[in-house]
């Protein structure tokens, strides 16, 4: 079943309210997805030939500050932001490097997102939990991508959580299944792409990102993933300064989305949007098959 949720701020003046707005939203879909949940949120660009990894570890009482000394006498110009399980590592380190001196160093610690702006928060537990332990109330930013889970084709873990990212500030949220996504799994595989876990909201994320990297615009991604993914599948996708909704030919899966001058929120149930300021003014609607909408800053 599970819940997807999205909010994308058009006023930069608002986005110390981004999490005061976002936490209910999440909340609110809270039946559809008990097990787990998590959010990406777009904040703190991380400067100038440097970007944001987002560290997980399973331990709760993991030595992160031991991990962050060592990672600054290795790379030199790191900071360690800690939040729950999690360690928000800025550097200069590029991807491959970070990740063979992790396998070594702190093997339990795992990449869940990397980017400029992008931060990565997922957690097994309930929604109300999740954003209660990782402070989402107090988030500021331009945009937030949620995802609460009821987990029907694969393990009720982290790494089955969503949101998923593949690339660099690239976030897919997913409602539906893919009939077809070991075919698309096994495709990718050999284009080079690696995949964490067996959910198949990660074959989309790495589809996206392969489309990407060969420099189609977002659009024309989604337009050939409509094209090559069977299935049904409402998605909520997040890059830097975009944010994207899309529903399959058949749109069961549901999506009401209000858009002000202020914002553009999305939810698969209106309630999770109500609390909204200027909600009963906006442009409401449920977005058409296969139609795909993309803002921008």
């Amino acid at each position: 079943m599970c819940g997807i949720i999205g909010l994308f701020l058009k006023n930069p003046d608002k986005k110390e309210r981004l999490g005061v707005y976002f936490e209910p939203m999440l909340v609110a879909m809270s039946q559809r997805g008990p097990d787990s949940a998590g959010f990406a949120v777009y904040r703190n660009p991380a400067g100038e030939n440097r970007q944001k990894f987002s560290l997980y570890h399973f331990n709760s009482e993991f030595d992160w500050p031991e991990i962050g000394e060592s990672l600054d006498r290795e790379f030199h110009d790191t900071t360690l932001h800690l939040l729950g399980n999690y360690g928000i590592l800025c550097s200069s380190a590029d991807s491959k490097t970070l990740t063979a001196w992790l396998d070594k160093a702190a093997p339990g610690v795992k990449i869940m997102g990397m980017g400029s702006e992008m931060e990565i928060y997922k957690d097994v537990g309930s929604p109300q939990e999740i954003a209660t332990k990782y402070k989402l109330q107090s988030m500021q930013g331009t945009c937030l991508i949620g995802h609460t889970r009821m987990a029907t084709e694969s393990a009720v873990n982290v790494e089955g959580s969503h949101p998923y990212t593949t690339g660099k500030d690239l976030c897919l949220v997913h409602n539906g299944s893919y009939a077809n996504h070991n075919s698309i799994r096994r495709a990718m595989a050999d284009e080079g792409i690696k995949f964490d876990s067996w959910n198949d909201t990660e074959v989309a994320a790495g589809y996206v990102r392969w489309r990407l990297e060969m420099g189609e615009e977002l659009k024309e991604v989604l337009a050939g993933m409509i094209k090559d993914f069977s299935g049904f599948f409402t998605l909520v996708i997040g890059l830097k300064g975009q944010f994207a909704v899309m529903r399959d030919s058949f749109a069961c899966k549901p999506m009401v989305v209000a858009e002000t001058e202020e914002y553009v929120a999305c939810a698969s149930e209106f309630r999770a949007l109500a609390h909204l300021p200027g909600v009963n003014n906006a442009n409401l609607f449920e977005p058409q098959p296969e139609e795909i909408y993309v803002w921008s800053h």
